[in-house]
């Protein structure tokens, strides 16, 4: 009898844990999908205001990377050591 009601308690709390992750899985859904309006929104509107002065955006625009420094080839040949 006793083996019965904990198989019983442990299916509800199955049936509990699941409902619980149905409904998380829902609100992350939800999340998610407004993320990617507002990400979308301010893309557009960004452009929009780009477009609006074209001045203050380029002035906002990061300015490009330093240059690397550049490293010459050097081909394994020219490092052999000649035999004489």
């Amino acid at each position: 009898m006793v083996l019965w009601v904990l198989a019983g308690i442990a299916l509800l709390i199955a049936f509990a844990a699941l409902a619980l992750a149905r409904r998380l899985s829902r609100k992350l859904e939800a999340l998610t999908q407004s993320y990617w309006e507002l990400r979308y929104d301010y893309t557009r509107l960004r452009s929009q205001m780009s477009r609006l002065d074209p001045g203050e955006a380029e002035a906002e625009a990061a300015p490009p990377p330093a240059p690397r420094e550049q490293v010459a080839f050097v081909p394994l040949s020219s490092m052999k050591k000649k035999n004489g």
